[in-house]
């Protein structure tokens, strides 16, 4: 079977919502506003239209991107794009576009991160790589690893350019 896969680089416009479906299977599924910018005959940018995709993640990726992402936070997503129908709150019958992700991520030409690397399995909360957004709301959150009891402060910056510093990290084993 043939997949279509793509990347949409935006804003994360919706807190991401976690939930555990009937099969025991969690999910993670936020929003991202893409925003088209054209540059004008003068120079200068202007928005055009903003496309709004929901970004679904399962297995691993749902414990990284529900302890890492927040609203406002500059994302990269890279999936499977699917054609969803669902009926809205109105009732009316609706298709939407869905990018089942496969890799999420912060946009580092938007904000810089701190990644924290656990060894272990690879797999559960032990095992993620928090990121902070310098400038985002993620940056309120600044604690990395907070649900797993990792104290290490993420640093501000004091300009548009983050200074980073390095945090205590454990080897990854190959």
């Amino acid at each position: 079977m043939f997949e279509t896969t793509g990347t949409i680089i935006g804003t994360v416009a919706t807190p991401p919502a976690r939930r555990v479906l009937a099969t025991g299977e969690e999910v993670v599924s936020f929003r991202v506003a893409s925003t088209a910018r054209r540059r004008t005959d003068l120079g200068e940018w202007i928005d055009a239209g903003t496309l709004f995709v929901t970004v679904s993640c399962w297995r691993r990726l749902v414990h990284g991107v529900d302890a890492s992402l927040r609203r406002g936070d500059p994302v990269i997503a890279h999936g499977q794009w699917r054609a969803v129908e669902y009926r809205a709150k109105d009732g009316t019958d609706c298709r939407g576009l869905e990018l089942r992700a496969y890799a999420v991520g912060p946009d580092l030409s938007r904000c810089s991160a701190v990644l924290t690397r656990h060894s272990g399995s690879g797999s559960g909360p032990a095992s993620l790589m928090r990121n902070t957004c310098t400038g985002s709301s993620a940056e309120e959150r600044a604690r990395v690893g907070e649900h797993q009891g990792d104290a290490t402060a993420v640093p501000r910056a004091s300009s548009d350019r983050a200074e980073t510093q390095p945090a205590e990290t454990q080897p990854v084993e190959a």
